[in-house]
C-alpha cells in the first residue's frame, strides 16, 4: 500500500481502514500492555499516535512477537514504516490514531549517539547539527513556513500578471555600488602569488601589482562576481514585459557575524514598467499584507507554535499589520519626529543619517503605532539608480517599516533619463562601461519604472519570530561558515 502523509491522516475519519504511515519516532512510551509511539513525517506540526496492544485479539502470536521485537529497537529519531487501522483516539488533541498491525524498522538512531534526544537543545547546538535540525519541532515549522511563503510569493505575482524571470548569479555589474562582492575566477591564486613574489624580488613597485592579474585569461575575459541583486537585469525584462519579478539567491561579501547578516540569501525583486513611486508603494503594501495573511490563515498550527514557544504576541503583531493602513511620510518628516526625542537613541538622528533599526522601530511602534513607508531619502545614502527629485538633494526611494522588525522592503522609482543616470554613475566613480546595457534601456524606449526588494530570510524572521537569521535558512552561509 502507498504511504500516506500524516497531515492527511489526521483529518481523516477513524473508519477502521488500513493505512500505511512512514516517519521518525519522536517519543516512545511503554506501559504494561500498551506501547505508544509519537511519529512525525514533517508534513505538519502534529505527530500521529501509534498504539500497540500486547493483548490484541486480532493479531496472531507470531505477529505480536514480531511487533514486540521491532518495537524494542525503536528509539527517538529512528525511522519506520507502520501499518495499522485508523481508529478513534481517546487522547486529547487529535481525533484519530493508528492501531498497529505491523511495523518495519527502516533506520536505527541509537540513544547513546543520536544528538537530538527528547530534551531542549540550544539554537547554537542545533546550528552545529544543521543536517539534523529540521527534525525538531522548531525547524520543521520554519521549513514549512519557508515553503509556504515561497508559494505565496509566486501566487501573489502570478495573480497580478507578473512574469517570473531568472536573473544571472554571475555578473560583471555591482547593483548596489558597494563593492562587497564575491569574485568568481578560474585564475590560479597560487600561480598569481608566485608571480607576485618573483616580481617583488625583481623590484616591481607595489602600485604596479594589479598589472600581474590578466583578466583576459580568466573564464569570462573580465572581472566577474556573484550577484548582490537581480534588479538591474530584471529591469531589462520589465521594459519589455511590463511586470516581472525575480526570486533567487544573492550574495554579499560583508564580513559580519551578527544575527541579521548572511553571505548567501534569497531576494524577491519585482520590477514594473509604467509604475511611479506611489504605484510602487501601493504594491509593496499589498504584498506585505498578502504574505502575512497567508501565514496566519494557511499555516495556523505552525503559527500557534511560534506564538507560544518562540515569540509571545507574534500573531497579534502580524494581524495588526494586515489590518492597518500603512502611514506614509517623507524622510525629512520622519527625521523631524525622531529629533524631538533624540535623547532616546544610541545613534542620534539628523538629516542625512541612514535610519537605524532603533529609529525604524520607534517610528512604527511609538510615533505612528502601525507600519510606515518612508520616502524621498537623501541621494547620498541611496543607490545610484534611484530617480532624482526636483530638489536635487533627494531621490524617489521608499522603505517599508513594520512594528517589531523595522525595514522589511526597500525600493524606489528608477532613474529613466539617460544623461541623469550617466552623470550619477560618473559622479560615484563607477565605470560606465560596466553598465552600458543598463544605460541603453534609457536610450531606447525609456519609460518610468519602479521596483523593490524584499529579503526572503528577513520576511521569515518576521513571520516566525526567530531571533537569528541563520535559523530561517536551511544551510546558513556566513564568515567561516560553509560546512554543510
Amino acid at each position: 500500500m502507498k504511504t500516506e502523509l500524516i497531515k492527511d491522516i489526521l483529518v481523516s475519519e477513524p473508519d477502521g481502514r488500513i493505512v500505511v504511515v512512514s516517519g521518525w519516532v519522536r517519543t516512545k512510551r511503554d506501559s504494561k500492555n500498551l506501547v505508544f509511539l509519537q511519529v512525525n513525517d514533517g508534513s505538519c506540526f502534529a505527530s500521529l499516535q501509534l498504539t500497540f496492544d500486547r493483548e490484541n485479539p486480532d493479531c496472531s502470536q507470531d505477529n505480536l512477537n514480531q511487533l514486540e521485537t521491532n518495537l524494542k529497537s525503536l528509539t527517538t529519531g529512528a525511522s519506520l514504516r507502520a501499518t495499522g487501522r485508523l481508529v478513534p483516539s481517546p487522547a486529547s488533541g487529535q481525533a484519530v490514531e493508528l492501531r498497529l498491525e505491523g511495523v518495519e524498522v527502516l533506520g536505527l538512531a541509537p540513544a547513546d549517539s543520536y544528538p537530538l534526544q527528547k530534551k531542549n537543545h540550544s539554537m547554537e547546538f542545533l546550528r552545529e547539527n544543521a543536517h539534523l535540525r529540521a527534525r525538531t519541532n522548531t525547524f520543521g515549522a520554519v521549513a514549512r513556513m519557508r515553503s509556504q511563503m515561497a508559494y505565496a510569493i509566486h501566487t501573489f505575482f502570478q495573480e497580478r500578471g507578473f512574469q517570473y524571470v531568472h536573473t544571472p548569479i554571475i555578473t560583471a555589474s555591482d547593483a548596489e555600488g558597494a563593492g562587497e562582492m564575491f569574485q568568481v575566477t578560474t585564475l590560479s591564486l597560487d600561480k598569481l602569488a608566485e608571480k607576485a613574489v618573483a616580481a617583488g624580488a625583481k623590484g616591481m613597485a607595489l602600485e604596479k601589482a594589479p598589472a600581474l592579474v590578466d583578466y583576459s585569461k580568466d573564464f569570462f575575459g573580465k572581472k566577474a562576481s556573484l550577484t548582490v541583486s537581480g534588479q538591474l537585469e530584471a529591469e531589462t525584462y520589465a521594459t519589455a514585459l511590463s511586470r516581472v519579478y525575480t526570486f533567487g539567491p544573492t550574495f554579499r561579501a560583508e564580513n559580519s557575524n551578527t544575527t541579521r547578516h548572511l553571505a548567501e540569501f534569497w531576494m524577491i525583486e519585482p520590477e514594473m514598467a509604467f509604475f511611479d513611486l506611489t504605484d510602487n508603494m501601493d504594491l509593496a503594501e499589498d504584498f506585505v499584507k498578502y504574505l502575512l495573511n497567508w501565514a496566519l490563515t494557511r499555516c495556523a498550527a505552525d503559527m500557534e507554535f511560534f506564538d507560544q514557544r518562540i515569540q509571545r504576541g507574534l500573531i497579534d503583531t502580524l494581524r495588526h499589520v494586515v489590518d492597518s493602513d500603512f502611514a506614509r511620510v517623507t524622510y525629512t518628516e520622519a527625521v523631524a519626529e525622531l529629533e524631538k526625542n533624540a535623547g532616546k537613541f544610541q545613534f542620534k538622528p539628523y538629516w542625512g543619517c541612514d535610519l537605524q533599526s532603533e529609529h525604524e522601530k520607534y517610528l512604527t511602534e511609538v510615533v505612528f503605532k502601525r507600519p510606515v513607508i518612508v520616502t524621498d531619502y537623501p541621494k547620498e545614502i541611496k543607490a545610484f539608480y534611484m530617480k532624482l527629485n526636483e530638489d536635487g538633494r533627494t531621490v524617489r526611494a521608499m522603505d517599508v517599516l513594520v512594528p517589531g522588525l523595522g525595514e522589511i522592503i526597500g525600493g524606489s522609482q528608477r532613474e529613466a533619463d539617460y544623461e541623469t543616470l550617466l552623470n550619477r554613475i560618473n559622479a560615484l566613480g563607477l565605470n560606465p562601461e560596466d553598465y552600458w546595457w543598463y544605460l541603453d534601456l534609457r536610450k531606447f524606449g525609456s519609460v518610468p519604472h519602479s521596483g523593490f526588494g524584499l529579503g526572503f530570510e528577513r520576511l521569515l524572521l518576521y513571520v516566525t519570530g526567530m531571533g537569528n537569521i541563520r535559523d530561517v535558512i536551511p544551510f546558513p552561509r556566513a564568515p567561516k561558515l560553509a560546512d554543510f
